[in-house]
């Protein structure tokens, strides 16, 4: 199974963008047996996604070819033995400021962490989810 992770700039932002990004990715992860988690604000999209790894090739070239997202780049492909968040088609950060501050991002800190630094991120972002008893 292959877990991945990438970050980008959105192009247009708005509540209702994210209200069908959101709604688009539960209905079409669930269908192809990804699952993930999304931190959006307007200054940035980062994304771990999970599954077989023909689906995540193909979700990643068509997150490449969405032109919601610039500047897309790769921050982490790998082989995973378990899913981090096998529960949620799409969990979407309620909480993006516990992540890299607007000043962080513009200074390239997302592109300078490393793969591990991101895990570390959705890891504790789940662990709050689940916390709260989040849903999808």
């Amino acid at each position: 199974m292959k877990q991945l992770i990438y970050r980008s700039q959105p192009f247009g932002f708005d509540s209702a963008m994210l209200a069908g990004i959101l709604s688009a990715a539960r209905r079409n992860n669930r269908a192809n047996g990804i699952t993930g988690a999304l931190i959006c604000r307007q200054d940035m999209y980062i994304q771990l996604v999970e599954g077989p790894d023909e689906a995540i090739d193909a979700l990643y070239q068509r997150i490449l070819a969405d032109d919601r997202h610039t500047e897309v780049k790769l921050a982490m492909s790998a082989e995973v033995e378990e899913r981090m968040v096998p529960e949620w088609d799409m969990l979407d950060d309620t909480n993006p400021s516990m992540t890299f501050s607007k000043d962080e991002v513009e200074d390239g800190a997302i592109d300078r962490a490393s793969p591990e630094a991101l895990q570390a991120l959705f890891r504790r972002i789940a662990e709050k989810a689940r916390a709260a008893g989040a849903a999808t």
